[in-house]
């Protein structure tokens, strides 16, 4: 009788365990793949994104701004607040320019984006977040001109930025249902996009090299930044025709 009994609860226990989705120990586990996030649309991340960016960019000015009753309080010339200051004059425009450009090409990343996965969340906080340090090298760079060290961050905030962006490309690459639906041109875009990410991770890693090793280019290396995807436009063009 009891052991007719521990048959049926045997018997019940594993078709409990079956009903309830139990797994086969003798299963071996698979990860889980990265999660599509449903209450996030792409739509709400771009928004917020833009406002951070928006809100770094702001602040670049203000060391500007600082400069005027300072120069009031020494007496000097209305004219000395620009003349007197060309090093962080210089410095705010070619960061000005710098996240535009950024923030551009986030903007061409996510303009097919409709759905998110959580790795995609974090690589994009990764890139916010070095928008939001490059106000310090910034005014770093005009405290202290051509300094090694403040070059080194400079650029190593770029790259941490360049290299968010080159993850993010590759998972919506490899994840073309994050994209919009029967959007074969968005995934060739995409695509595009990642091979011009990766050639501008390759540029401003030449462009670090050449800062360090050559002090007097240290910022006009940027410049390799617009070289080499624009030869990769210009050479699939050509193979388009």
């Amino acid at each position: 009788m009891t052991s007719e009994r521990c048959k049926r609860m045997g018997v019940s226990g594993v078709i409990d365990e079956t009903e309830r989705g139990g797994a086969d120990p003798a299963e071996p586990s698979v990860p889980a793949p990265d999660r599509i996030e449903g209450g996030v649309p792409g739509e709400r991340l771009v928004l917020f994104t833009d406002a951070v960016t928006a809100i770094s960019i702001t602040l670049l000015i203000l060391p500007l701004v600082d400069l005027v009753p300072e120069a009031a309080s020494a007496h000097e010339h209305a004219s000395e607040v620009i003349t007197g200051h060309l090093d962080q004059i210089w410095s705010f425009l070619l960061s000005f320019a710098v996240i535009a450009n950024i923030w551009r090409e986030h903007h061409r990343t996510f303009s097919s984006v409709t759905k998110l996965t959580r790795s995609l969340m974090v690589w994009n906080m990764g890139w916010l977040l070095s928008v939001v340090v490059l106000p310090l090298p910034t005014e770093m760079l005009g405290a202290f001109g051509r300094d090694r060290f403040v070059g080194a961050f400079y650029y190593s905030t770029l790259l941490a930025s360049m290299v968010c962006r080159f993850a993010m490309l590759r998972i919506l690459k490899t994840t073309p249902a994050l994209l919009e639906e029967d959007g074969q041109a968005d995934r060739r875009r995409t695509e595009d996009l990642y091979t011009e990410s990766y050639l501008n991770v390759l540029a401003l890693v030449i462009a670090f090299a050449i800062a360090l090793a050559v002090p007097v280019l240290q910022y006009y290396s940027l410049l390799l930044l617009a070289a080499l995807p624009r030869l990769a436009r210009l050479r699939r063009r050509r193979t388009a025709r």
